[in-house]
């Protein structure tokens, strides 16, 4: 009788154990795969608006507010675009806090107190309202349900389909939307599923582009039907793993004449534990959150379209990726980039979050795009 009660309490123990590690992982994978499109991806601080004046603002002195370059500031109730740093001499700057030039307002109004975020949408609403473009609301057919998107007309026949990443939103690819239109590029930018307007995902989960690379076909599908002959891929984040699965995968594969890849999740494990990281997931629990995401929405590495066999890249392809990206590691984009030398230009970014290469170096990444997409008009 005590052998079997001692059994069956450590049975009851070990149910237990195990009911816990199971529910602390759906809690840690919770964390790296809901992101609601437009909000704030977990790894960027929260600062605070110490004073917002003409031409400036002044925020929490932090590592990302230092940061070089142009990007979006949000908050709860207002987007703005800042620009550089100033010189700490124009003006009474405090120790802790530093000023950048506020370039725009787009909608609400930064005020002393607010808390903000840094974004790579520099732009808020639309093509018309943030660049002057005249473009056409569109409605794709796709597995779901109908996507919306955007077309931004051009001379050319070779498309642009522009997809963004993680936490982003259809505003994101407006960063490079001026060039490409000065180029006669059609830009087709596309909202999938689980954005705003779009079909949820049956699951409610972010699948790291392994499911949503299907929303990706569709709209290759629009493009080519609308009078597209040839298709350039433009992915940031998740949105590059979607277009390298779609340039593999679809049946339209054949239409596709380059990729753009801006930070592309290619090791998805080290994703989810940098962003379930930065939701505060203790340590320990890591391991379970990719175990738990694995299992939830089948995602493996060995997923992903293979370089060197039959999925591999095939077609010219710029890579922009940087060091400092603590979301994606760069160090699987260096050695794509090592091991398809013929086909992959690689353009580095230093000092760059995730998805906000542009946005670090805007010259310098007009420039590498109009040099690789130029051979390819």
């Amino acid at each position: 009788m005590r052998i079997a009660r001692t059994t069956a309490l450590a049975v009851t123990a070990a149910v237990g154990a195990g009911a816990a590690a199971v529910a602390a992982g759906r809690y840690a994978s919770d964390a790296a795969l809901r992101l609601p499109a437009g909000h704030r991806l977990p790894t960027e601080p929260r600062l605070t608006v110490h004073r917002a004046e003409a031409g400036r603002i002044t925020l929490t002195r932090d590592l990302a507010a230092l940061r070089p370059g142009r990007y979006g500031l949000a908050g709860r109730d207002f987007h703005a675009a800042v620009g550089p740093v100033l010189d700490r001499t124009e003006g009474d700057v405090a120790a802790d806090t530093v000023v950048r030039r506020l370039e725009r307002v787009f909608h609400g109004a930064p005020d002393t107190g607010d808390r903000a975020w840094l974004t790579p949408q520099l732009y808020s609403g639309d093509p018309a309202t943030a660049l002057g473009l005249s473009y056409a609301e569109v409605e794709i057919p796709g597995e779901l349900g109908v996507l919306p998107g955007w077309v931004v007309p051009g001379d050319r026949r070779t498309w642009v389909l522009a997809v963004h990443g993680l936490a982003g939103t259809m505003e994101h690819p407006m960063v490079v939307m001026e060039q490409l239109h000065r180029l006669g590029l059609p830009v087709l930018s596309l909202a999938y599923r689980g954005d705003k307007g779009a079909p949820r995902s049956p699951d409610g989960l972010n699948h790291l582009g392994d499911t949503e690379w299907r929303d990706v076909d569709a709209a290759l599908r629009f493009a080519v039907a609308n009078g597209a002959t040839r298709v350039i891929l433009y992915g940031w984040s998740t949105g590059a793993t979607m277009a390298l699965f779609a340039a593999a995968r679809s049946s339209l594969r054949d239409r596709v004449g380059g990729l753009v890849l801006d930070s592309p999740v290619l090791g998805r494990e080290e994703t989810v534990r940098a962003l379930a990281a930065a939701k505060h997931v203790p340590r320990a629990f890591l391991p379970l959150a990719v175990r738990a995401a694995e299992g939830r929405t089948g995602l493996s590495d060995d997923r992903l379209p293979h370089v060197g066999g039959p999925e591999g890249i095939r077609v010219p392809t710029l890579l922009v990726h940087g060091p400092d990206d603590e979301t994606a590691p760069w160090e699987y984009s260096l050695a794509l980039a090592r091991s398809r030398r013929d086909l992959i230009t690689l353009h580095t970014v230093p000092d760059a979050p995730h998805a906000a290469m542009w946005n670090a170096d805007p010259t310098g990444y007009d420039e590498a795009l109009r040099r690789f997409l130029t051979p390819l008009l």
